[in-house]
């Protein structure tokens, strides 16, 4: 694979894991002596490091699975409404599960999914990180690549500034600029409707939720602290007023 072209399945691996907000999770059943692997359906964030997050029950299969063996892939599926699904992205995420008591991965998957608020607190729910150790990127016919997971995570090491003010920007945006969110998905994304909300931000981009809807903006280059996504975000802004403009 070429440099131009590993960077470009890079890229694409973390923004369909980033833009996702379910997978299918796959574990392999405890006390099972044929080693058969079970798939269920699980709702998931991203950190800010790639680590997808999940808030699950112990008294569900793929819980008592991890506990068993913290070995798990995740499938990011990316070809919802093609023709031709086959020809769309997906992605095999192989790591380990390991429960997380800290409460910044817990905020941002409430932030993703406010409606886990409901049960995310009854006691036999808890969080889990997943650490990503390689992901296999399939992105159409015969466009298949497997990606280390020390190449595709990103580095977090300069956007602790960023993490730190993260549920600043997303409050700042909901109470004070929530039209732009809204111009955002209708003409960035292409994503009608009013009630946009930002979730979360990290150095890549920002997620956006209406309802049950998720969608993904990215920036066109990364930012590391709160000032660099602020010029980020009014950039953006400028852009999808000018698409409206120019639509009129």
């Amino acid at each position: 694979m070429t440099e131009t072209a590993h960077a470009t399945a890079l890229r694409q691996a973390r923004t369909l894991m980033r833009s996702r907000d379910r997978a299918t999770l796959a574990t392999a059943l405890p006390g099972d002596a044929a080693g058969w692997p079970y798939a269920s359906l699980v709702l998931v964030a991203v950190d800010h490091d790639l680590a997808p997050i999940l808030l699950i029950s112990r008294l569900a299969e793929h819980t008592r699975a991890i506990l068993a063996d913290g070995r798990v892939s995740l499938l990011f599926d990316g070809t919802a409404g093609l023709d031709q699904p086959l020809t769309g992205p997906r992605l095999t995420v192989l790591g380990t599960a390991v429960q997380d008591d800290s409460p910044r991965p817990r905020a941002r998957f409430l932030a993703r999914h406010p409606d886990a608020a409901l049960y995310a607190g009854f006691g036999d729910f808890a969080i889990y990180r997943v650490a990503v150790a390689r992901a296999h990127l399939v992105n159409g016919f015969g466009r298949i690549d497997w990606i280390d997971g020390a190449a595709l995570l990103p580095d977090t090491a300069g956007v602790a500034a960023l993490i730190e003010r993260e549920a600043d920007i997303v409050g700042h945006m909901y109470e004070d600029h929530a039209d732009a969110v809204d111009l955002y998905a209708n003409r960035l994304l292409g994503r009608p409707g009013a009630g946009w909300r930002l979730t979360g931000i990290d150095a890549d981009g920002c997620d956006l939720r209406r309802a049950g809807e998720v969608a993904r903006l990215d920036f066109p280059e990364p930012v590391h602290d709160a000032e660099a996504a602020r010029r980020a975000l009014v950039a953006l802004v400028k852009k999808a007023r000018e698409a409206r403009s120019a639509a009129a």
